[in-house]
């Protein structure tokens, strides 16, 4: 829900409350549209299935190519040719072929590559990951995951990593916020989270999650 209320993709229906700032920008209270200026621009979300989040009636060219056309004003020749560049960065093989595939011809990760390709077309400053890998096989995990921390790295993005796996959270973030019932309860570097939580549901996270005391450092790596 956090993330979506970053993006700006809660329902009309939904009641937002407290503050969120983006670039000295106050979000909250925003229009759709003053969202859509900042939404796959400034910002950019990799969702849990990438399978429900592409457009399953649009070639996957046309969906990298789309922010570039619209945030960056290309046509869509000059972004479709990014697009390409956009499938090899994120490790596609044959990326003149998957421009060309509907998001049904393609893997479960094959989709959440190109889900971070669409994210990242406009190089953002924030990418939001939310639980970007829960739908995919654990080989196809730790590429992801990889990828997604070299990406981030090259084009300087921050990033919000969203998940339940806290293995995953050591090796991915420097700075950790746990929260419970929609609220922060506690906020730490990975390395004083894993070795002294002090809030107590923390505590039972960390206890339940029994992880490897070299995943505490927080200085281990997906190999």
């Amino acid at each position: 829900m956090t993330s979506l209320a970053i993006m700006g993709l809660l329902p009309d229906t939904a009641t937002v409350s407290g503050s969120i700032t983006f670039e000295g920008q106050e979000l909250i209270g925003l229009s759709d549209r003053e969202h859509s200026h900042l939404r796959g621009n400034r910002m950019g979300m990799v969702f849990q299935e990438p399978l429900t989040a592409l457009n399953p009636l649009m070639r996957i060219g046309k969906q990298i190519a789309g922010p570039l056309m619209i945030h960056k004003g290309a046509s869509l020749k000059d972004a479709l040719g990014s697009a390409l560049e956009l499938c090899t960065k994120v490790g596609l093989p044959d990326p003149d072929r998957v421009l060309r595939a509907y998001p049904h011809q393609l893997s479960g990760g094959q989709r959440q590559r190109i889900g971070l390709a669409i994210a990242l077309a406009c190089e953002p400053a924030l990418l939001i990951a939310d639980e970007p890998t829960t739908a995919l096989d654990v080989t196809v995990q730790r590429e992801v995951l990889n990828l997604i921390n070299t990406l981030v790295d090259q084009e300087g993005s921050s990033l919000v990593f969203v998940t339940h796996d806290l293995p995953v959270v050591s090796i991915m973030t420097e700075n950790i916020a746990v929260m419970q019932l929609g609220q922060i309860v506690e906020n730490a570097t990975v390395a004083s989270l894993f070795h002294a939580p002090k809030h107590e549901y923390s505590q039972r996270l960390i206890n339940a999650a029994r992880v490897a005391e070299d995943a505490f450092s927080g200085t281990g790596g997906i190999k």
